[in-house]
Order: C-alpha cells, then structure tokens, then sequence
C-alpha cells in the first residue's frame, strides 16, 4: 500500500484526499529535526510539510522510497530541491492557493500602521484616552512600493489601487503593470517615493539580508514598512534602529530569520516591544480558507502524481499532464542527455512492445519520457530501462493502476 507522512498540521482534506485514493496516512503537528525525519520516512512513497520541516540531502539519500513531497505552502526553500531532482522525488507546492489571505494581510496592517491603531490600541488597554490625530493618516492619495511583483505583489497591486493609492513596482523581471501600477528603475528609485514598501520576494538564496540599514536609510522619513515574505531577508537589527531613531513610522513584521517549531512555543525577537510595530506569527497564509485550498490543491497534486505520472506544476521536475488512458505506463525519470529517447525506444523494441502513447518533456539536467504500453512488466523491457545509466528513477502503473517502485540506480548514476 502506499503511505504518506503529512506534518505540520497540514489540513484534514489533505489527509482525505490521500486516504480515498488509497493511500495509508499518518499524521503528525509538528517539525521534525533531520534525524527524526529520516526515521518517520521509513517506507513512506510522500511526504507532506509546511515551513519548519527541512528536507536535507541527507534525508533524501536516506529515504529511497520516497517517491514525492508536497509543500502545503508557497515557499520551497526548506527543501534541497536539486538533491530531490537527482533523486528522482518530485516536489510541489501551493503557489496561488494562499495569495489572497496573504494580500488581505497586507492590506490592514497598511491601514492599521498608517492610522496609528496599535498605538491607540495599547493605550486604551493600559487605562489612557488618547483621543488625537496625530500621526494618523488616510491611506488614499498615499504611495504603495511594492518590491516583488509577483502573484501576491501584483493583486496587492490591484486592490490597493481600489483603496485610492499609488502603486509603484519592482521586480528583477519583466513583469506586466496591473491597473496605473507604475515600474521602477530600481529600490532607490521606489523608496524615494513609497509612504508604505511591503516586500513580496521568494526564498531564493541572493535574497538573504538584502534589506539592510542602507536601504532603511533610503526611505522616506515618517514611512511604513512590511516584510510579509521571508524572514532572512531582512535586516532586523536594522529595523529596530531604524523605529527607535523615528526614521520610520511603523512597521509589521509576519516572517522572522528564526521562528519556533510549534504552537506555544517561546519567540523572542529585537522587534518585541517597539511601538506601532505589528508583529504575527507567519499567519499571511494561515486562514481557514487558504489553508483548505492549499491541503485540497497540493494533496491533489501529490495522488495524480502518484496515480498518473503527471508533473504539472512540479516545481522541480520537467511539467507534463497525464491523464489515465487504461493500459500500462512506464515512467523514466533520466539524464537529460542526447540519445535516451532513441535508447528507450529501442528497449521497446528489442521486446516486441507496442508503443500507444509517449511524451517527453526536459528541464535543466533531467528528463522525463513517459511511454503508455500494454504489458510492460512483463515483457521485460523494464528492467533493461532501469539498468541504463541515464535513469534516474522508473516508475511503472500496469493495467489494473497497480503502481511499482523499482530502485533507482545510485545517485549521480
């Protein structure tokens, strides 16, 4: 039977999915350390996390049944993905399922922060009417910098046009303008210009510390600031002093360069304390909406991978729809090398095979034929296709959908 380890309290549809596809699923709430990791995944085909769990490359070559993973969150940083790839492990991830939780965040910490409520909020439970309009402003008429213009940047975009702001951009790539959003040069250019820059960039390994005290020093004075993406990319040391000194006039904060394990669990940070200063707990994506959607989106990912062979929006893996068609499969995971198609086909050949469907798709070092052919078990070309140097990982479903997971060759094979 196949079996799944879901962790992190991922969504129950996610575990119904599974179940009602076949799968055996265990579930845990927590992160697991490397080591407890390697031991759980002992005879798991997929794997289920979110954010705290990290999937080494020691986990990967420890654990060679594991077949997928699924990120039940946007970001895939916590995995070592070239390492799955050379494996033969598919990832997935839910990169649209949470945006509009994340957007609506944003939004009301733009208009908590530039109305001054935390401030006027801690008041009040501390027994003070502070009746002012001090410092507290509309957000209409006022300048957005929005740093990333990607599927959460730009329908911030949108909506904070709606609300009467100016929506400046930018982003390393060429990105198309929404609405009267206008594209920057460069950050300068942007915090020059922005009352509010919220940062919406991915986990990639350049975007550590980017954001430090000489952009910090850059913004405007009586600015808003909002990192709602990820914790290392910012300099938080930087921020605090840039709170203290009054450069800035706020700022909220849902990611952190170390966050804890699980619920309950202590969080110290030089932001406690500051004021107008907004802090979560990586809850952007965390409604019960967006937290349905990703468990239903990534859980659904991972069975008709696992049922068909399709890779569409593997994030690792070249991208091809499969639907299924009735008779068996053979799936090659293999070096994207010249001649393997030519040398699979003649494996088919050699035993009298015939072939009713193929496809073949590449990415970067790897490449992926999948071939529908009628007894392929049995006649033997599999093995002779899992013996070849180029493959990284074969996979096969036989007529009756029965799945087969021979071992891989070694990796680097």
């Amino acid at each position: 039977m196949l079996r799944a380890l879901l962790l992190e309290n991922v969504h129950p549809v996610a575990t119904e999915i599974l179940r009602h596809a076949g799968f055996e699923v265990e579930t845990r709430s927590g992160a697991l350390d490397e080591a407890e990791l390697i031991e759980a995944l002992d005879g798991v085909h997929v794997l289920g996390i979110r954010s705290k769990t990290t999937v080494t490359r020691k986990v990967l070559e420890s654990s060679p049944g594991l077949v997928a993973v699924g990120t039940f969150s946007i970001g895939t940083n916590q995995i070592d993905l070239a390492a799955a790839t050379s494996h033969g492990v598919a990832v997935f991830n839910a990169p649209y399922s949470n945006t509009r939780s994340v957007v609506e965040l944003a939004l009301a910490e733009i208009i908590s922060l530039t109305r001054r409520l935390s401030v006027r909020d801690k008041a009040l439970h501390d027994g003070v009417w502070d009746k002012t309009a001090d410092g507290a402003h509309e957000v209409r008429g006022r300048t957005l910098g929005i740093i990333g213009y990607g599927n959460i940047g730009s329908q911030l975009s949108v909506l904070a046009e709606n609300l009467g702001m100016r929506v400046v951009f930018y982003d390393v790539q060429e990105k198309l303008s929404l609405g009267n959003a206008r594209r920057v040069r460069s950050i300068e250019e942007l915090l020059e210009v922005a009352d509010a820059v919220t940062i919406h960039v991915d986990g990639r390994p350049g975007n550590a510390g980017f954001f430090g005290s000489d952009l910090f020093e850059r913004m405007r004075p009586g600015a808003i600031f909002l990192n709602l993406s990820r914790g290392f990319v910012v300099d938080v040391e930087a921020l605090r002093a840039a709170i203290e000194s009054g450069h800035l006039a706020g700022a909220a904060v849902d990611v952190f360069p170390t966050e804890p394990k699980k619920r309950g669990d202590e969080f110290d940070s030089p932001l406690r304390g500051l004021p107008n200063v907004i802090l979560t707990p990586h809850v952007g994506g965390s409604t019960e909406e967006a937290q349905e959607a990703i468990g239903e989106f990534v859980a659904g990912k991972l069975r008709d991978y696992l049922a068909t062979g399709s890779t569409m929006l593997s994030v690792n893996l070249p991208n091809l729809q499969l639907a299924p068609t009735g008779v068996g499969r053979i799936m090659v995971l293999h070096r994207n090398v010249p001649g393997v198609l030519a040398a699979v086909n003649q494996v088919f050949a050699e035993h009298g095979a015939n072939i009713e469907g193929q496809v073949l798709a590449t990415r970067g070092d790897v490449g992926y034929v999948v071939t529908d052919i009628s007894d392929v078990a049995q006649r033997g070309a599999s093995a002779k296709l899992q013996e070849m140097a180029t493959t990284v990982r074969l996979r096969i479903r036989d007529a009756f959908d029965r799945p087969e997971f021979p071992p891989g060759p070694a990796a680097g094979a």
